[in-house]
């Protein structure tokens, strides 16, 4: 009887254990700082390799295999595309240009370092950032900012994916 009750209670906690799917986090990160003794801004953003990688394939229909020893010739390429297309800054009302410098492998994040050149005071600032969204609903992608000493972070996703900033 001690058996059949065990097998019972084995067999109700596995159901109750395998009903509740492993829930995966999408999110990323990206660091904004105003480096005014460079007259640059710099900007880096932390993805997760394989969110990158399943974006990529959908957008190009290529896999780029971003940590393998066979990563294709034209990932960083996409890569950079990717990432001007999904990130854009407007600074004073005029949209800038990123300059894609780098990317990094930390462990299982991918890090891409960009800047942009700027030359006059920053009275506003606008971050568009819509990483991942076309491919994951619930991406969220976190923004912190350095501006002037002011330091703001905020929370985008896929409805909210712009801010706009007063600079005093």
């Amino acid at each position: 009887m001690k058996i059949k009750y065990n097998s019972w209670i084995w067999l109700i906690s596995w159901l109750v254990c395998s009903s509740f799917g492993i829930h995966k986090y999408y999110v990323s990160v990206t660091q904004i700082d105003v480096v005014s003794q460079k007259k640059r801004i710099e900007i880096s953003s932390r993805i997760f390799i394989d969110d990158l990688e399943k974006a990529l394939h959908k957008k190009y229909n290529k896999k780029p295999n971003l940590t393998a020893a066979n990563e294709l010739p034209e990932a960083e390429n996409m890569i950079k595309s990717y990432y001007n297309e999904k990130i854009k800054i407007v600074i004073n009302k005029k949209p800038q240009k990123m300059e894609y410098l780098a990317k990094e492998i930390e462990g299982d994040v991918l890090i891409i370092y960009s800047k942009i050149a700027i030359s006059k005071k920053i009275n506003t600032f606008e971050i568009y950032n819509s990483l991942l969204t076309e491919t994951f609903e619930e991406q969220q992608n976190i923004v912190h900012t350095n501006i002037n000493s002011n330091k703001k972070s905020f929370l985008m996703t896929n409805s909210m994916f712009k801010k706009k900033l007063t600079i005093k």
